[in-house]
């Protein structure tokens, strides 16, 4: 035989209770159900959905309730349960005392609602004084002591208006409007569940970290609707998760707006094609008509089903709601995310089910409730077959709500040891020696088991346990709503994954994107238009110097600091590349090169010397100041290339210092050469020996030097150079400082001074013979070395970058190389490849011709220029030419003095016949 005989035939001794000896008939009391006891407890269930309301009708009447709700039905059985649970606890066998209950039905109504609570409250109904005198007399029942109910928030903040009159404690088991914990206004209301905000929170933290930004909600139309949406909004903005559309529900169903609201929902769901994730807060049969909506408008407009896929998160108010899952397919609607409150062991709940299917009594007195639900089955109670059973069993476990199931059971055991710890203290036998007020007190001040847990209200009377969060899924072509994947704390406000798959299962959701915009990637940010939702945007490049690492930035940073940089749509810093005057630069390279070349020339070119320093040549060309020089060009060289290569403090003082030192006493040295040249062949016989007198080589040098060395410690001791690094917008360039500008050009001045005086010297010697005609070589190098500064000037002024360096060293290159083959070159040409010049024969043979030249000169001069007196004649002496030994030395003498004389004997005639010729 089915059991689900046992199971009807239990609960026609059951439900019986709810209306024996005290339902009645409409028009006058609610209809409800009572069991006698010492303390009675009031119950308020929707075992109806709506009222049917009659706007014809004006006299107070109660209204036909419609729209059975088995899910309410149920509920009120738990609460029988539990009752009769408590009676057998010790705590109320100890004191001697029974519960019984007044439960009736709300149907879903505010005003019903009110109705009920009259009766709760000892006033009666409003037909009890009407003109008809139905039930005048009746005898009106005493107060209940608590009220457990309602269900919904919106019954439960009109009831808990009416129960605060009289300081009646109510508890429910499934409101959680957040208004309801303000004890200001409702001070006697208390629940076992959490109040929206928790909800709200968990659901907009799911939201965040799913990075689901643009969803639609729907509430209804009542104090609730109006509380969540608030909540949900309110929290939703402060991390980011905006609002596309609110759709608003009649709380009523029997609102003729309601199928209206529906099809203006469906249309914004499905018109709304960048939102895919719905909050919904709104009843089950809301959500019937709605999915049936959707379904009716994509077909009609074309599209497949799947168009209507979305994500719902689903509110305590439908999300463990079974009957609801036969009206939807998840293929159809996507996927349904349930936020549930935490269930307890339902052992007792199914331990009293068993015994109902065991109980095979039928009582004789008609049950409304009961009929009703029969005739839901289309059937009576009187034609139950095994099948018919079975369907009412079925029917019934579907519609079991177990998370306020125990939310039920909790409220009546804190009722229960609430009465039995006052009991404790006195005898409450007698009626009325316990008062509602007194329980109240100690509902607030107590801790109550439940399954060998402890709870207690805060102070704000909520019993804030945590929520389940349940993932709708298919098996076997049927929906299951029960599978739990993940715990939300309301003390840690966080997710706890009940295990690796469910995590797995709830985290692949985030693959669907819900967003108004596309997705900033790294290197942008987001703009909001003027007017718009904060989370519709466009998607910007972050500007040169800024970076965004993050998608979705609200803004884009600027780089920490000055050495570093990014460019134009950059998603991090890029250190800024360090440039200066570099090894591995091509440039480079080449002045290098070209400077080690000239160290090795000059170095081979001091080594020939050396070997070669008793010939002409080298004597002529100055003996022991060409090694100076030449040790000048190496130091000059050296300079060259402090210019290449990473600048320093002490690089940047060096690298000029020694430049213009060794380069002065360079130029020095050919100074005294220039003058020595010109001392040797000047023909002014008292200039000469001014000059003379004047002559002292070593001191000159030492004195030119002297003066460029005090410059120079000057320089580094007042404003010395120093390292300087230049930001540009994507690089730093590295680079030497001069200090000060002022005594730079004191130093390149000094040295222009000196070799225009050597200009200038050689000049005027630039006739000599050629042997000695070193003043030629002189002034082109002093005037290579002139314009070679002279063009550094306006570059180096006007040039920048990596390169400053460079126009430096290029000039103290030409000014070296144009010393090496002004004075040194040819002079290597004719010790290595004319060797027979290099001789003293040579020398006195050419000193001889140009004697000759100048004599004849100086003859065409007089006849030309009557009247002039001559200035005297050429004196050519250079005794320190020839000299190779002491006997050679007297010899060369003596030769040397004897061309003299015969030049000047010479010289003496032609002069005496051009004055005779002359007068």
């Amino acid at each position: 035989m089915s059991c689900t005989g046992p199971l009807l035939k239990g609960l026609l001794l059951v439900l019986p209770l709810l209306v024996r000896g005290h339902t009645r008939e409409a028009g006058t009391r609610p209809v409800g159900a009572t069991r006698p006891g010492d303390f009675i407890i009031g119950g308020v269930f929707p075992i109806h959905q709506d009222v049917q309301r009659d706007s014809a009708f004006f006299p107070p009447q109660m209204q036909k309730c419609v729209s059975f709700d088995k899910g309410g039905f149920t509920t009120a059985i738990a609460m029988i349960n539990a009752i009769n649970t408590m009676n057998r606890s010790p705590a109320l066998k100890e004191v001697g005392v029974t519960l019984g209950y007044r439960i009736y039905d709300s149907c879903s109504d505010v005003s019903m609602a009110l109705r009920v609570t009259a009766d709760f409250t000892g006033k009666g109904d409003c037909s009890s004084s009407s003109s008809e005198g139905t039930n005048a007399t009746s005898p009106q029942p005493p107060p209940v002591l608590a009220v457990v109910g309602a269900q919904h928030s919106e019954m439960s903040i009109a009831i808990a208006r009416q129960l605060t009159l009289k300081s009646i404690p109510q508890i429910s088991y499934a409101s959680t409007a957040a208004i309801l914990s303000d004890k200001a206004r409702f001070p006697g209301f208390m629940r076992t569940v959490p109040n929206d905000k928790y909800q709200t929170a968990a659901m907009v933290q799911l939201l965040s970290d799913n990075k689901w930004t643009w969803v639609g909600i729907l509430t209804t139309d009542g104090d609730y609707g109006r509380s969540v949406k608030d909540s949900f909004v309110s929290q939703a903005s402060e991390v980011g998760v905006c609002v596309s559309f609110r759709e608003t529900f009649p709380e009523s169903l029997s609102n003729p707006q309601l199928f209206l609201s529906v099809r203006a929902a469906a249309r914004a769901i499905l018109s709304s094609h960048r939102v895919k994730v719905i909050v919904s807060f709104v009843k089950p049969i809301h959500m019937m008509h709605l999915t049936q909506e959707l379904r009716r408008q994509t077909l009609q407009d074309g599209q497949p089903l799947e168009a209507m896929r979305r994500i719902w998160l689903a509110s305590d108010i439908w999300a463990t709601t079974s009957s609801l899952s036969k009206h939807m397919k998840l293929e159809e609607v996507g996927h349904v995310v349930g936020f549930t409150f935490k269930r307890g062991d339902m052992e007792s709940f199914n331990r009293y089910l068993s015994k109902l299917l065991s109980t095979g009594h039928h009582s004789p007195v008609t049950n409304p409730f009961l009929d009703e639900f029969y005739a839901e089955l289309n059937t009576s109670q009187g034609a139950m077959d095994a099948i018919t059973l079975a369907h009412a069993e079925e029917s019934l476990q579907e519609h079991i709500d177990y998370d306020k199931v125990f939310g039920v059971e909790m409220a009546v055991g804190a009722i229960t040891h609430a009465v039995a710890s006052i009991c404790r203290l006195r005898d409450c036998k007698e009626n009325g020696t316990v008062r509602p007020w007194e329980v109240l007190k100690a509902l607030r001040n107590q801790w109550f088991p439940i399954r060998d847990k402890n709870y207690s209200f805060d102070k704000k009377g909520d019993i804030n346990l945590d929520y389940d969060i349940t993932l709708w899924r298919t098996e076997n072509g049927s929906i299951y709503i029960h599978d739990i994947v993940a715990e939300y704390s309301t003390l840690n406000h966080s997710f706890v994954y009940v295990s690796h798959l469910a995590r797995k299962q709830l985290t692949d959701l985030s693959r669907i994107v819900s967003k108004c915009s596309d997705t900033c990637q790294p290197g942008q940010s987001k703009k909001v238009a003027l007017g718009q939702h904060t989370c519709c945007y466009e998607c910007i490049n972050c500007t040169e110097n800024y970076f965004s690492n993050d998608t979705d930035s609200v803004k884009c940073v600027r780089c920490g600091s000055n050495m570093e940089w990014s460019p134009e749509g950059s998603s991090r810093c890029l250190r800024k590349t360090l440039n200066f005057f570099s090894w591995r630069d091509g440039f480079a390279v080449v002045l290098l090169v070209l400077s080690a070349v000239g160290i090795l020339l000059v170095l081979l070119i001091a080594a020939l010397f050396l070997h070669q320093r008793h010939t002409p040549v080298v004597r002529a060309g100055g003996g022991p100041l060409c090694q100076v020089i030449l040790l000048s060009l190496v130091g000059s060289f050296t300079s060259a290339t402090m210019f290449v290569g990473p600048p320093s403090v002490r690089l940047c003082e060096a690298r000029q210092v020694l430049f213009g030192v060794s380069f002065t006493l360079c130029v020095s040295c050919i100074l005294v050469k220039s003058l020595k040249i010109l001392l040797a062949f000047q023909v002014n016989p008292r200039l000469q020996r001014a000059l003379r007198q004047l002559y002292r080589p070593y001191v000159i040098v030492a004195v030119c030097v002297a003066l460029q060395v005090g410059a120079c410690t000057c320089w580094l001791v007042l404003w010395s150079p120093f390292y300087h690094v230049v930001m540009y917008p994507t690089t730093m360039l590295a680079e030497c400082h001069e200090g000060s500008y002022v005594l730079f050009g004191v130093m390149l001045g000094y040295i222009a001074v000196l070799a225009l005086v050597c200009f200038a010297c050689a000049y005027k010697g630039r006739k000599l013979p050629q042997k000695y005609n070193e003043a030629k070589f002189i002034t082109f190098s002093m005037l290579l070395y002139l314009i070679s500064w002279l063009i550094f000037v306006p570059v180096y002024v006007t040039t920048s970058g990596i390169y400053v360096p460079a126009v430096e060293m290029v000039v103290i290159l030409i000014s070296n190389y144009g010393v090496l083959s002004c004075h040194f070159f040819p002079k290597c040409y004719v010790i290595l490849f004319k060797r027979d010049q290099n001789t003293a024969t040579a020398f006195k043979k050419n000193v001889y011709e140009y004697s000759r030249r100048n004599l004849d000169s100086v003859s065409v001069s007089d006849t030309t220029l009557p009247g002039e007196r001559f200035a005297g004649p050429y004196i050519i002496s250079v005794p320190s030419l020839f000299r190779k030994s002491t006997g050679s030395s007297r010899a060369t003498k003596a030769s040397i003095s004897s061309n003299s004389v015969s030049i000047n004997s010479d010289v003496a005639v032609r002069q005496r016949h051009r004055r005779r010729t002359s007068i």
